[in-house]
């Protein structure tokens, strides 16, 4: 139960602060939200559509957490720890409430465009973010999990409950995507005979 009895502890000492929670302090669980509130809802946000989307992740993320405390070891890294319930609370919310059943057919034979490493290399990972927010969850998904969040192919096909293949083809769509809108909103990039491949009907 979060936010329910008192015991004393030890800001300082995040050992104290976990043991504190797992026995349901209140001032501990308070201390442990605030402490890695902006670290999880910034990953949140990545996965989700909105900020009331994001928020829904969140507060479901944080009783997962407090709920399985006793099963974190204490002797490594909590954030890795952290980031995992919350990136598996985001896709188990994508999976619960997104239609995409029409784009979870495998793309292996359609056409993309060759992705420039040199263009997005000079651009900064907040903007790139902010691009990827505009492509569909779908795609967006596996472009973080396997680039930001460091999942491989194989765990994203579990998680997502796709094959690999299909994994493999929204990843190179997501990048083929988010150079198109690299192209759009930073031209100025792009040589001037750069053009983009036509995008089959169910892009973005």
């Amino acid at each position: 139960m979060l936010f329910k009895r008192k015991i004393s502890f030890n800001q300082n000492d995040f050992e104290s602060v976990v043991t504190a929670c797992i026995a349901g302090d209140n001032q501990a669980q308070r201390h442990l939200y605030k402490q890695f509130f902006g670290y999880s809802k910034s990953i949140c946000l990545r996965y989700t559509s909105s900020a009331e989307e994001a928020e829904e992740v969140l507060n479901e993320g944080f009783l997962k957490v407090f709920n399985n405390l006793g099963k974190y070891d204490v002797n490594h890294p909590f954030k890795a720890w952290l980031r995992t319930i919350m990136v598996n609370t985001a896709i188990s919310y994508y999976r619960k409430h997104k239609k995409h059943t029409e784009d979870v057919i495998a793309l292996e034979d359609a056409p993309y465009p060759k992705f420039d490493e040199d263009v997005i290399s000079q651009i900064t990972a907040e903007e790139i973010l902010e691009l990827i927010q505009r492509i569909k969850p779908v795609y967006k998904n596996v472009f973080l999990l396997y680039v930001v969040d460091g999942y491989n192919h194989r765990e994203i096909a579990d998680l997502l409950q796709i094959n690999e293949a299909t994994v493999r083809s929204h990843y190179v769509r997501a990048r083929a995507r988010l150079q198109h809108l690299i192209k759009q909103y930073y031209p100025h990039l792009f040589p001037s005979d750069w053009a983009v491949k036509s995008f089959r009907g169910n892009e973005n």
